[in-house]
């Protein structure tokens, strides 16, 4: 018979053991509720710009043109020489698959920018389902897929009427799917070229909605190469003779100004400083994830077969440095971020299964100290990486007292961006930003709207479409859309436009009204805008102050 005292203790044990062991699940629930709250923000956000009817991103309303133009049968490639001096620098899947929704609902900003949102959201569904079927653990799954959401990048641009993040979507179900196919074939011996296929119309899908997925095929290639080399070449033919046609086709059909268009204009000066400090900050923001894939890639170099996933990591890292670009951004990031999640959730798995396997008890306790150090230590990496990734809007109480108890402030100051106009004094902004001051991510307001429609008002007081930075305001106003000012500036850069036409029409005072946000035109079309034309009215939209300007 066993003691009181004995048994006292071995209660007191089952006590310790039983609430120990639930420390890991309160850490999870912990977890899962810190990057459901951002994918909270960030429906909060994309439903505040699905509403929004102008341009929020500079270039949006060119994208919905280059869409308007495919709804019309029409080729968005053009001479940029001749009036009205527009045409586009992006390939065309992603506003092609917009046109029956502009065949719908007319030239509406909601419609890129839903069909991108959703893109993010099939992208997160594509690395869930990789972690999930490498380690059947479901909460690390979502915290997976969900982590790439709730990346400050992600965030800013993916609800935008922009075409990248639906190239980060064909990459990413690209690379998942060839890695379920090269795991099927090995365990049961027989090739499956039509689910190869498959990889291949993805891979060709993201190249022709952006030119940046050439990394990702890169990557696919090189693991093929790696894996079975005579499959990888007999591949790599047909995949690059398709794509070369398709080019071709394009080219022929445009008269040459698909290249001109695509390929001379995306030629852009390399800014080294803009580059740095872009790789800081997102390695400072995505600091777990991009350890944890680093280190997991390391591993697999020296002690079993890279995966695709490392290689894809790998590659899309260096091809980061293409954000250092005159015109690029943070987005440049995204196909490294969706593969450091796979990898992340790949490399907890690892370890999970690792400590399972491996029991360590002590002074005969029931606790396996291996498997409850791996589960405590995982959900805390993820909310320490939650907690880096810190970003949102603080307009209501609630919200802004979340802030306040992760030590955020309720409010930021920021200068409105004035290049055409006096400075101003920094206002307060009801969003905040672990990646800093951003013009992203904050929700447009009503003042906003009004804002926007004071300026098309401003337009339909003369008879001509504005020449104006921002096409959303000649969309409302029912004008014709003129120029690309960011393309119109990479031509020039590149000596690649004749102004002559452009120069003479300014001059003539042809224009009723110009608005300007940033000055991206060429240096002599400012210059003849500002001999020519006065500024009349300052309207402030979106952290910009717009300056509205008449004939002198």
């Amino acid at each position: 018979m066993s003691s009181p005292a004995i048994e006292q203790t071995e209660k007191n044990a089952v006590g310790w053991e039983t609430a120990v062991s639930t420390l890991p699940k309160l850490l999870i629930g912990l977890a899962l509720l810190a990057f459901v709250g951002y994918f909270v923000v960030y429906n909060m956000y994309a439903i505040a710009l699905f509403q929004f009817p102008f341009d929020y991103d500079q270039g949006e309303g060119f994208e919905l043109m280059d869409t308007v133009m495919f709804s019309q049968g029409e080729w968005p490639y053009r001479d940029n020489d001749s009036y009205p001096f527009y045409s586009s620098n992006y390939p065309p899947l992603f506003h092609v698959v917009i046109v029956p929704l502009v065949w719908a609902f007319g030239p509406q900003y909601w419609t890129g920018r839903l069909v991108s949102y959703l893109g993010t959201l099939i992208t997160a569904a594509a690395i869930g389902y990789a972690v999930q079927k490498a380690g059947k653990r479901w909460w690390l799954s979502a915290l997976a897929g969900l982590a790439f959401l709730a990346s400050n990048y992600v965030y800013h641009v993916g609800p935008l009427f922009r075409q990248h993040m639906f190239m980060v979507m064909f990459e990413t179900v690209a690379v998942v799917y060839l890695a379920h196919t090269i795991e099927r074939e090995e365990a049961n011996g027989r090739f499956s070229p039509k689910r190869l296929l498959v990889v291949m119309l993805l891979l060709l899908a993201a190249g022709y909605t952006k030119q940046l997925a050439y990394a990702t095929v890169a990557a696919v290639f090189i693991f093929l190469l790696l894996r079975q080399p005579k499959r990888a070449i007999t591949w790599a033919i047909p995949f690059a003779a398709v794509t070369g046609l398709v080019f071709l086709w394009i080219n022929v059909a445009t008269d040459g100004y698909w290249f001109l268009n695509t390929v001379t204009a995306n030629i852009n000066p390399f800014v080294p400083g803009q580059a740095e400090g872009l790789f800081r900050q997102w390695f400072r923001l995505h600091i777990v994830l991009t350890i944890v894939a680093g280190l997991f890639a390391i591993y697999q170099l020296y002690f079993e077969r890279l995966s695709i996933y490392s290689i894809w990591f790998v590659v899309a890292v260096l091809n980061s440095v293409t954000a250092g670009k005159w015109g690029a951004g943070e987005s440049y990031f995204a196909t490294a971020i969706a593969a450091s999640c796979i990898l992340t959730g790949l490399a907890f798995n690892r370890l999970l299964t690792w400590a399972k396997n491996k029991p360590l008890t002590i002074n005969h306790l029931q606790l396996n100290i291996n498997h409850l150090a791996v589960m405590t230590a995982v959900p805390l990496l993820f909310l320490f990486q939650a907690r880096q990734l810190f970003h949102m809007p603080t307009h209501t109480p609630t919200l802004a007292a979340i802030a306040n108890a992760m030590g955020y402030p309720s409010e930021v100051m920021i200068a409105p961006q004035t290049s055409c106009s006096a400075p101003r004094d920094p206002e307060p902004i009801p969003y905040v930003d672990s990646a800093g001051v951003s013009l992203l991510g904050r929700l447009p307001t009503a003042a906003d709207t009004a804002a926007g429609i004071e300026i098309t008002e401003h337009i339909l007081r003369g008879e001509t479409a504005a020449f104006s930075e921002d096409a959303g305001f000649n969309f409302r106003a029912g004008r014709e859309v003129v120029t690309n000012p960011t393309q119109l500036l990479n031509l020039y850069n590149n000596n690649q436009v004749d102004l002559t036409e452009m120069l003479a029409m300014l001059n003539n005072q042809a224009f009723d009204t110009v608005v300007l946000r940033a000055q991206f035109y060429p240096p002599p079309v400012l210059d003849a805008i500002g001999q020519q034309y006065e500024t009349t009215d300052l309207v402030q939209m979106n952290g910009f102050v717009y300056c509205i300007m008449r004939p002198r």
